[in-house]
């Protein structure tokens, strides 16, 4: 199975994967036109759609069928059909800003730090556990920018102008209360009373230290084009990871941030493994983990 998904995708093969992925949102009734989360689903499946073509984008993993694969398995395990809207926004404007950050266009990518800052405030107005994504593009900017003043200016500029506007559209409504979730760890932190199903997935979480543990120690080796990419997803991987372990709760849809750089991090992982019997074990084992995750969490309601 391994060597199959390991061959090169083609044209028809990311419209083919967004298909089936519908078709299991509806045998999930996710599509129901009577659900009142209608919105927020078409909002979800428009980001997780987005995401498809990301992988071309961010060309990592050599145009296979691994991380489209693992990407829809990830989906499907942690997505409920019960997403907050705020949530929804959230990860479509991730995949849009991963886009435009991992684009092979230097000079779009460098002239569209305004309208990343107008997309980060306005994800942070709908869904204020969204912070962490702001402090992983200002670590972006200063660590890969040569005009770091300058930039981070169109950045702050940018959020001020959707931040005025909200302001100006709330005042005219007459909705002058604050409210306190703006301000980070403003709720108090509670840690789980239970880790079940969550300890399910504890095999998957050790493939990622794996592979984080061999990215920095093969560093050298790598091309420089490949250490930058990799890097960026592995800090835009933590700063998702800070929203989960702080504001996800028992909300396991929270997961879906993960999804994207997850899927890049583990498919990178097994085919870089010495061993066919390995990679082949390691996929299986994503496989049956996702599973019994799905399974668990089913059975809990």
């Amino acid at each position: 199975m391994f060597r199959l998904l390991s061959k090169e995708s083609n044209i028809f093969s990311v419209p083919a994967y967004i298909g089936f992925l519908f078709l299991i949102f509806l045998s999930l009734n996710l599509l129901d036109f009577k659900n009142i989360t209608l919105f927020s689903t078409i909002i979800t499946f428009t980001g997780i759609s987005l995401g498809y073509f990301l992988f071309n984008a961010i060309a990592l993993n050599q145009f296979s069928h691994l991380p489209l694969l693992l990407y829809t398995l990830f989906v499907v395990a942690f997505y409920d059909g019960t997403i907050d809207l705020g949530l929804a926004i959230t990860f479509l404007t991730s995949s849009i800003l991963l886009l435009i950050l991992t684009s092979q266009n230097d000079q779009l990518r460098k002239s569209s730090f305004m309208l990343v800052g107008a997309i980060l405030a306005f994800t942070f107005l709908v869904f204020p556990p969204s912070w962490p994504m702001a402090v992983f593009v200002i670590f972006h900017i200063i660590g890969t920018s040569g005009r770091i003043g300058l930039n981070m200016f169109r950045l702050l500029f940018g959020a001020i102008l959707i931040v005025l506007s909200y302001f100006g559209v709330m005042h005219l409504i007459h909705f002058t209360t604050w409210d306190s979730s703006y301000f980070p760890f403003s709720s108090s932190f509670e840690m789980l009373k239970s880790y079940y199903p969550l300890y399910i997935l504890v095999p998957i979480a050790l493939m990622i230290i794996y592979s984080f543990s061999d990215h920095f120690k093969h560093y050298n080796e790598k091309s420089p084009i490949s250490r930058y990419k990799y890097t960026f997803v592995l800090v835009f991987s933590l700063a998702q990871l800070i929203t989960i372990i702080f504001y996800m709760g028992n909300n396991y849809e929270y997961l879906l941030l993960l999804a994207l750089p997850v899927s890049i991090i583990i498919s990178r992982m097994l085919r870089f493994l010495p061993k066919y019997w390995m990679q082949e074990l390691g996929l299986w084992i994503v496989v049956f983990c996702l599973a019994a995750f799905k399974i668990a969490n089913f059975a809990q309601y």
